[in-house]
C-alpha cells in the first residue's frame, strides 16, 4: 500500500533508535517485510556517530572461534554484503589482505590460522612463502603470509545511503533531527515527504 499520502502515524510495528549502518539494516529489513518502522536519529544526518569513524573492512570471519554465531554471521554477512553492494552500486573492492609473519614463531603459526579459518567455512586462504608474498606487496618484507582473498573495503558512507534508499522507497517514517534525553525524544524536526514542519512527532515513544 501507497502511504505516501498519509500523516506520520502515531502507531508503528517497530521502533529503530540510532540511524548508523546497523540501525538502518535492521530498519530496512522490517519496512522490507511490510511492517511501519520509525526511525529516530539525535543527530542531523545518518551516519554520523560510531558509522562514521570504521575500518570499513568487510572481514572474512577467520578469527572467530569456530561453531560461534560471530562466526557464522561474519561468513554468511560479508556474502550478503558483496551482493548487496553489487546490486546497489555501493563502492566496494574485494581487494584481500595479507596476514604476515615477521617471525620463525609467527610463521609457524599460520596454519594454524589457515584451519581455524577452515572451520568457519572460510576456505579461499592461501599460505605464500615470502617470494610469493613480496609478488603481491613488493615493499613487504616477511617470512611468510597468508592470502585471505575475501576481504575487502567498502564505502560505508554509500552503503548507508543505499539502505536509506531502500527505506524511503518501503515508505518507512523517517525524522530527520531531534534530540532526546534518556529515552524522552524531543522532535524539533522531521523528514519524509510532505511533513517538514517543527513538532511533527509525539514527545514520548
Amino acid at each position: 500500500m501507497n502511504t505516501a499520502h498519509l500523516p506520520p502515524p502515531d502507531r508503528c510495528d517497530a521502533l529503530v533508535v540510532g540511524a548508523g549502518v546497523v540501525g538502518l539494516a535492521v530498519a530496512r529489513a522490517l519496512a522490507l517485510q511490510g511492517r511501519e518502522v520509525m526511525v529516530l536519529e539525535r543527530e542531523a544526518g545518518i551516519g554520523t556517530g560510531t558509522s562514521s569513524r570504521n575500518s570499513e573492512v568487510i572481514h572474512a570471519g577467520i578469527y572467530y572461534p569456530a561453531g560461534s554465531l560471530k562466526a557464522r554471521l561474519c561468513v554468511q554477512g560479508k556474502a550478503m554484503l558483496y551482493a548487496y553492494c553489487a546490486e546497489r552500486g555501493v563502492a566496494f573492492r574485494r581487494c584481500g589482505k595479507l596476514i604476515v609473519a615477521s617471525t620463525a614463531s609467527q610463521l609457524a603459526a599460520l596454519p594454524a590460522i589457515i584451519e581455524r579459518a577452515r572451520a568457519n567455512g572460510v576456505d579461499d586462504l592461501v599460505l605464500l612463502d615470502r617470494d610469493q608474498a613480496r609478488a603481491l606487496e613488493p615493499a613487504l618484507e616477511c617470512l611468510g603470509a597468508v592470502h585471505s582473498p575475501s576481504t575487502g573495503i567498502v564505502d560505508s558512507h554509500g552503503l548507508m545511503l543505499a539502505l536509506q534508499g531502500d527505506l524511503e522507497h518501503a515508505v518507512a517514517w523517517w525524522p530527520a533531527t531531534a534530540g532526546w534525553t534518556g529515552w524522552r525524544f524531543r522532535p524539533t524536526a522531521c523528514w519524509s515527504p510532505p511533513w517538514t514542519a517543527p513538532g511533527c512527532w509525539p514527545e514520548r515513544w
